[in-house]
């Protein structure tokens, strides 16, 4: 089972913003790979702590983590998961100021090396059917991104002499000041286009085509959000691609509606089947189902469908679909329809006579959500 993020970085769930950074700064560097050379399991606490903090640190995706745990983070992830060395120096190095010399944002020979630049994210949406969100799915998307061009080559920034960042003196009252600033030669990268073909921006990047499978787990919900490592943009030289982000849309369904984990449908029986008692054929996610219908049936009668809704998106079981029975009753009758319930209004059997164990609609609607 997957560590709890809050265990990872030592905290516990009502841990403010700034303690959180604080946590996963002393972290980093008690496992930062210039501390631990060459060992695995220190590299991998390294990327656990990284991973925590790029889900508590962010407002949104720590709601999502406390409402629906790891599993809001699979299939590609909402944001968080598998995040890789490039990912952690390029977004975090700067929390870290000058605790391995002012170069924590390297990345390749750690504390020293070039900065590596990544390129920018995609957004796209997919709509899904209510089957597809209730079980799950894998969907296949064309994206055009931004690919560096076969043929290109870069050389080392003169600006910078390939660190990416320029260091500039000052002098203060308080004494000399050195401050770093990403150069802007390079953006960062520490590397300029040195041949660049001819279909090719300034940057050496053409726009490029690519399917690209989307793993979707089952209950996601409408505005959710997931990520596809590595599927955005690529940026100049030594870089890192961008992500692709995907926004969740559900499509209505004709009978189902759903609320949380479980389905609601309304079934319509005539009077003659509600009181004879009949079965009928109805809808589900996983296609249909026949039920049966006890003579005698009430009007506003609630039949629960145990683990015939959405699937937990945390993995804890499925919903239920529950079935609101509704007696039709006819607007317009002929003479010998309306003879007959004429007579059957003076007789007994007609007269409402509810049951202690028939539940009020305040008790039903109490029932739906226990």
């Amino acid at each position: 089972m997957k560590q709890d993020y809050y265990e990872i970085l030592g905290l516990n769930k009502s841990a403010s913003a700034a303690e959180i950074k604080k946590a996963y700064r002393k972290k980093a560097i008690e496992f930062h790979p210039d501390k631990n050379p060459g060992d695995s399991k220190a590299e991998e606490m390294f990327k656990k702590a990284a991973e925590a903090y790029e889900i508590l640190s962010n407002p949104d995706k720590r709601a999502r983590y406390d409402q629906y745990g790891h599993a809001a983070f699979e299939g590609g992830g909402f944001g968080g998961g598998g995040m890789n060395m490039e990912d952690i120096f390029s977004q975090f190095g700067d929390i870290f100021g000058s605790a391995f010399g002012g170069n924590f944002g390297g990345f390749g020979g750690f504390g020293g090396g070039q900065r590596r630049v990544k390129g920018s994210n995609l957004r796209i949406r997919v709509k899904l059917s209510l089957e597809e969100v209730a079980n799950g799915v894998e969907k296949k998307v064309k994206v055009r991104r931004k690919v560096q061009a076969p043929g290109v080559t870069y050389k080392t920034c003169t600006t910078c002499n390939g660190n990416g960042q320029v260091t500039k003196i000052t002098n203060t009252i308080l004494g000399r000041m050195q401050t770093a600033a990403t150069c802007s030669s390079c953006s960062g990268s520490g590397q300029i286009i040195d041949k660049r073909p001819a279909d090719a921006d300034a940057q050496g990047l053409i726009m490029a085509e690519e399917t690209v499978s989307i793993k979707i787990p089952a209950g996601v919900e409408e505005g959710m959000q997931l990520k596809v490592s590595g599927k955005g943009n690529e940026a100049p030289g030594n870089s890192v691609p961008g992500d692709l982000l995907v926004a969740i849309e559900t499509k209505e369904h004709d009978t189902l509606k759903r609320e949380g984990d479980n389905l609601h449908y309304d079934l319509y029986v005539s009077i003659s089947d509600a009181v004879l008692g009949t079965s009928k054929e109805i809808d589900t996610v996983s296609g249909k189902v026949r039920i049966k219908l006890e003579s005698g049936i009430q009007s506003g009668k609630i039949l629960r469908l145990r683990g015939k809704g959405i699937n937990n998106i945390n993995g804890y079981g499925s919903g239920d679909l529950l079935v609101h029975v509704n007696v039709w009753t006819p607007k317009e009758l002929n003479k010998e329809q309306r003879d007959f319930f004429e007579k059957m209004s003076s007789n007994e059997n007609f007269e409402p006579k509810p049951e202690k164990s028939d539940k009020s609609f305040f008790e039903k609607v109490k029932d739906m959500f226990s």
